[in-house]
């Protein structure tokens, strides 16, 4: 197929799908920086709370490596780089999965689990901040409608 017949069949967007395209960009930008550069302050990365609160959530404080890296949207291989870093830092440790001999379980340490605890309630202010305090109930609810369409599989 040539360029110019791919291009014939190209579905472009009209103005404004354009325009909601392009706001939803800058919403998924503004936010996460933001709300990154407010954990930074508190000595994580936002990768990192996520691990953490996800760990602290679980049973047993346990993740497989694949899960985990399937909930972040990661490949195994950049999550276990990164679980090397927050283990050095006596965030987490590693535990052999019988059933993966790949893989690992990621387990929240009681120093990781204090560094979340103490993480939390700044990282709750900036999505206060930066979101939910900015937005009205009714923006809310349409927002939480929004992603869980978009999180739906295509």
């Amino acid at each position: 197929m040539s360029k110019k017949q791919s291009h014939a069949t190209v579905r472009w967007l009209e103005a404004d799908e354009e325009r909601a395209w392009r706001a939803l960009r800058r919403m998924m930008i503004a936010v996460q920086t933001r709300t990154a550069r407010d954990l930074a302050e508190v000595g994580l990365s936002d990768p990192d709370y996520e691990v953490l609160s996800t760990l602290s959530e679980r049973p047993g404080r346990t993740s497989t490596l694949h899960e985990q890296a399937a909930k972040m949207g990661w490949s195994r291989s950049r999550l276990s780089r990164h679980a090397t870093r927050m283990e050095a830092r006596g965030l987490l440790r590693r535990e052999p999965d019988p059933d993966d001999g790949r893989g690992c379980y990621l387990v929240l340490t009681d120093h990781g689990l204090e560094t979340l605890e103490d993480a939390a309630p700044a990282h709750l202010e900036s999505v206060r901040r930066h979101v939910i305090d900015r937005l009205s109930p009714a923006d809310l609810a349409a927002l939480e409608e929004i992603a869980g369409k978009l999180e739906e599989p295509t």
